[in-house]
């Protein structure tokens, strides 16, 4: 059997991705289903009856529900099977991930535990710091927790002033210092804290337990939203952590905490997708029982446009992170096979998709902002009332731009992520800017149009890419080492990066979904491309002129400008018929059914 090529993170930007590398969610199998299934059936019984109480943060519930969610097999999706977990694929624990993200503060305690409060021990830990806590983190007898982030460090993380000093006798390192933000802090058992050794300029990592003397624990924190999730500053006083429990080497803490947060930001983007549906759903039923004007609203024009932009984004996230999942797969059994640490050869992949990561993390976060800030105003005066569970979504939704690192950060790791690569011959950036400067200089008029459907939508995606090699090439000859400076005009750069990654994501979905869709259906998610689509060209080609007009003047800005009106033209959309006959199937099923 011939070997699958494997895809390298930010590749996407270079060459043409073949849709038989991706998977699209209408590829779940059985077991798959059926996780997916156990999942929802989890938050219908235990979660969603008791949101007020979760909220209120009564004591005990949080933690009972997660042990619950332990004895399913929830908490141990993604561990091994000799460690008490059931060795599912990555893509399966982001299905898990999305669907329990509607879970609102459960689906944070959730995730904080599965992902960040585990996998630091799971892939960096030795065998004998494995087996004593993985198989009990798997089955919910302990919990996780995660503590980076200082009172004065928070996006510059490798900041931080915890310290750990060697005991005299050389058996446990004394650890001082202050975490803050520390989600499950309430009530975790076993925390990865990231501390610096003596006067090391790097963090090491170290697994300490609850009950460790000197650590004490702040009340609990009042926020804006996500309030049933514990969130705690822990204080570290002359803790004696003994030395096996250094995870990882000496000065490999910042590694583990960057490679950590790539996969927390790209399972976040899949928690967003389940709160997106949701929301949704709650958006469509309100409209269908609100009567104005002796009318219900769900069929004025405004609300259909609302509805069908909720769904569209929300397809983009999904059909977006369920792409690089696939690729992330496939980089973690190549990297896995290549050598004799599975743990840290798993983590090794992650690295190299930061790219795909960073954009999940941005470009999912600020479509749930969307969604359910137009879930809000569907309700209308009812939208603002603690009485209806937008209010719940619409608040929780917030702190996802924050979590994982800003999307500020983001964006600006997304660019530097790809200008590395390309300086390093990963992949041929300044190459194929090159070709697409070359090309814009013969050009005469706008593009030929394409003769079929797909045929055109890659050659506007085709498009979209040259647009930011050119940007890419231009900023780094003008700015060279100053660029990382420039943080307005990477930002924008960036933006045209996810817009691009998205759009192809939704046109390789619709290419593999015929086999599974009637015609009937297919017209309907060929709407949702051709208006996605459209709007990405406009958005790209805002967000690369302003980039253009901060920096380049005279020919330079001429030739840039001609490219872009070039390669982001696309065709026109009836966008208002198109996003009706979305929101009409939306309408008729009275829940998100896409």
């Amino acid at each position: 059997m011939e070997e699958k090529r494997l895809i390298t993170g930010g590749e996407f930007l270079v060459k043409k991705t073949d849709p038989a590398d991706v998977f699209v969610p209408e590829e779940f199998d059985e077991e798959q289903r059926m996780i997916g299934e156990t999942c929802q059936d989890f938050l219908d019984t235990e979660v969603f009856p008791a949101v007020d109480r979760i909220d209120a943060q009564e004591e005990g519930l949080m933690r009972e529900l997660l042990a619950k969610s332990g004895e399913l097999g929830l908490l141990g999706i993604t561990i091994p099977e000799e460690y008490e977990g059931f060795g599912q694929s990555f893509i399966t624990t982001m299905y898990a991930s999305e669907v329990l993200g509607a879970g609102y503060s459960y689906a944070v305690a959730y995730s904080c535990h599965t992902g960040i409060g585990t996998l630091p021990i799971l892939y960096y830990g030795n065998e004998e710091q494995r087996a004593k806590y993985i198989p009990k983190l798997a089955t919910g007898e302990l919990v996780g927790a995660y503590c980076l982030t200082e009172p004065g460090a928070g996006s510059d993380a490798n900041s931080g002033k915890t310290k750990a000093v060697l005991s005299e006798d050389g058996k446990h390192y004394i650890l001082n210092g202050a975490k803050m933000w520390i989600t499950n802090g309430g009530f975790a058992d076993v925390m990865t804290v990231f501390a610096k050794i003596d006067n090391d300029r790097v963090l090491s990592a170290f697994i300490v337990e609850r009950d460790f003397p000197g650590i004490t624990f702040n009340p609990e924190e009042k926020k804006m939203g996500i309030k049933g999730s514990s969130t705690r500053q822990i204080f570290f006083n002359d803790v004696k952590v003994p030395v096996e429990n250094q995870l990882g080497k000496r000065g490999e803490g910042f590694r583990i905490a960057l490679n950590i947060l790539h996969m927390g930001r790209i399972k976040l983007g899949a928690n967003v997708i389940g709160s997106a549906k949701t929301a949704i759903s709650q958006s469509v039923k309100y409209a269908n029982e609100r009567k104005q004007f002796n009318c219900l609203i769900s069929q004025f024009g405004a609300i259909k446009h609302k509805l069908a932009e909720q769904v569209i984004r929300t397809f983009a996230t999904e059909s977006s992170v369920y792409r690089a999942s696939q690729a992330l797969d496939d980089a973690i059994a190549h990297y896995v096979s290549q050598g004799d640490d599975k743990g840290r050869n798993t983590m090794e992949a992650f690295n190299h998709f930061a790219v795909e990561a960073a954009a999940m993390k941005v470009f999912g976060s600020e479509a749930l902002d969307f969604v359910v800030d137009e879930a809000v105003q569907i309700h209308g005066g009812m939208g603002f009332s603690a009485e209806m569970m937008v209010d719940r979504g619409y608040r929780d939704s917030r702190i996802n731009r924050i979590f994982e690192g800003t999307n500020e950060i983001n964006r600006l790791l997304l660019v530097d992520n790809i200008l590395k690569k390309g300086a390093k011959g990963v992949l041929p950036i300044m190459e194929e800017a090159e070709k697409a400067f070359e090309e814009v200089k013969k050009l005469n008029g706008l593009p030929a149009a394409a003769k079929g459907y797909f045929e055109e939508k890659d050659q506007y995606v085709a498009n979209f890419k040259k647009v930011v090699l050119m940007l890419l090439k231009a900023v780094s000859d003008k700015f060279t080492r100053t660029l990382v400076t420039e943080q307005e005009i990477l930002s924008n750069i960036s933006d045209c990066i996810i817009q691009l990654y998205a759009a192809e994501s939704v046109v390789l979905r619709l290419k593999k979904m015929e086999p599974f869709k009637s015609e009937e259906d297919l017209k309907l998610y060929r709407d949702m491309v051709d208006v996605f689509v459209y709007d990405a060209a406009a958005r790209i080609s805002k967000f690369a002129r302003d980039t253009t007009y901060s920096f380049a003047f005279g020919e330079a800005r001429d030739l840039l400008e001609k490219g872009i009106t070039h390669f982001t033209w696309v065709a026109g959309v009836n966008v208002k018929e198109a996003r009706r006959r979305i929101a009409d199937r939306l309408i008729d099923e009275n829940r998100y059914c896409f």
